[in-house]
């Protein structure tokens, strides 16, 4: 069995590790049962979840079982890492049907058949009935209030005011681990670095009612340069639904990442082998478009599949190179072309108001049909038609088709 330690560290994925020794002989011996949680605070998953996803598989490829919890009862607090604010409740009806949307996304990741398969727990099915004085007495008994306050996760909300509702994620995260180490002989938690102290709350737990193979791992998030969460887009979050971010805007978001983002990119969120990566990262100035593209094309592949991706390729290619054709560019079909410019830009979502729809055309970011507009009065007519369609442009990277 090939040591998927091995594979982690080389493609970058590993940040920090409980016990690091202990670990890495672990994957060398035995198959491991190990999970990762995913709290269904909305109906798709984002690429915040990719790297998650990714390492379960290289995990699962290499042997291990995966058990991905869906946190159906933590999501009724929310976690408060990284959050400056408290995050918004959902009632059980949303959080289930979020649950339901998410399983089908994970599929695409881990398979649930053999003798490693993946399953998926929901820790709604044991936290929602739990008997609040009897879960303080044996779990909230072994945790210091002083330690946890001084956690990374809890840093960020002193100041606006942490709740006791959300000081109690870290005690119910923590007795999901314990919880599926004595079902399922989970012996690992995997995550995002910044689920570090949560994690490490629930390794202490089972050690301290006297096991001690329990363990810890977080692995790196994506970054830009400036050290911002990758996957963020002026329309939200970089969703893997394709009717929340269409597979040509998910193909775009990766076709135009930084030169310093391609290596870590092709790393963590391809399966192409260390070698053509390697290759691909080492392209220098407007030959790691190459790469740019490569990565694009894969990482929309292992998403949408490998014929939305051929298209999302065609429509870029159509925009960048001047081949393929404009069929699969997101698209608005207008009641009336005779709209105003302002109200297009709107209308595709360029821009969420006609006050910064003008800044753009005072700026000069704005053009139509590669015309640049500087008229912020501009009604479109029959002429800007002449194909049955007109292409709003902001920038150099952002195109949208409107029928006429």
């Amino acid at each position: 069995m090939e040591n998927v330690f091995e594979i982690l560290e080389q493609r970058g994925y590993i940040e920090q590790m409980t016990h690091p020794n202990e670990i890495k002989e672990l994957f060398s011996k035995e198959s491991v049962p190990f999970y990762i949680g995913i709290d269904p605070t909305a109906d798709s998953l984002h690429v915040g979840h990719f790297v998650s996803l990714m390492v379960a598989s290289h995990m699962q490829k290499c042997g291990h079982k995966p058990i991905i919890l869906v946190g159906g009862g933590t999501a009724s607090i929310g976690d408060p890492s990284g959050k400056t604010d408290m995050r918004k409740m959902l009632s059980r009806e949303e959080i289930e049907h979020n649950v339901t949307c998410i399983k089908k996304q994970v599929e695409k990741f881990v398979s649930f058949e053999g003798e490693n398969g993946a399953i998926i727990v929901n820790n709604g099915d044991w936290l929602l009935d739990l008997n609040f004085i009897d879960f303080m007495r044996e779990i909230g008994s072994l945790f210091s209030v002083n330690r946890m306050l001084a956690a990374e996760c809890y840093k960020q909300r002193m100041e606006t005011g942490l709740t006791f509702f959300e000081l109690g994620y870290m005690l119910m995260q923590s007795y999901d681990f314990l919880y599926l180490y004595n079902k399922y002989g989970c012996k690992l938690q995997m995550g995002g670095n910044d689920q570090w102290s949560n994690i490490i709350g629930g390794v202490e737990l089972i050690r301290k009612i006297g096991k001690d193979d329990s363990f810890g791992l977080t692995f790196k998030l994506l970054t830009t340069k400036e050290g911002k969460k990758m996957g963020k887009t002026e329309k939200g979050a970089l969703w893997l639904d394709s009717k929340k971010t269409s597979p040509y805007e998910f193909y775009q978001y990766w076709r135009n990442i930084e030169d310093s983002s391609v290596e870590n990119v092709l790393k963590m969120l391809t399966f192409l082998p260390i070698e053509e990566i390697n290759r691909l990262s080492s392209l220098k100035d407007e030959h790691i478009n190459e790469a740019k593209k490569i990565a694009a094309f894969e990482i929309t592949k292992l998403i949408h599949g490998e014929e939305e991706a051929k298209k999302a390729e065609e429509a870029s290619n159509a925009l960048f190179g001047g081949q393929g054709d404009t069929q699969n560019m997101p698209s608005t079909k207008l009641e009336n072309y005779n709209i105003s410019i302002l109200d297009a830009i709107v209308l595709t979502n360029i821009a969420p108001s006609k006050g910064q729809a003008r800044t753009l055309i005072n700026q000069g970011g704005i053009s139509l049909n590669d015309n640049k507009i500087n008229d912020v009065n501009y009604v479109l007519s029959e002429a800007d038609f002449s194909n049955g369609y007109a292409i709003l442009k902001k920038g150099k990277k952002i195109f949208h088709k409107l029928i006429k």
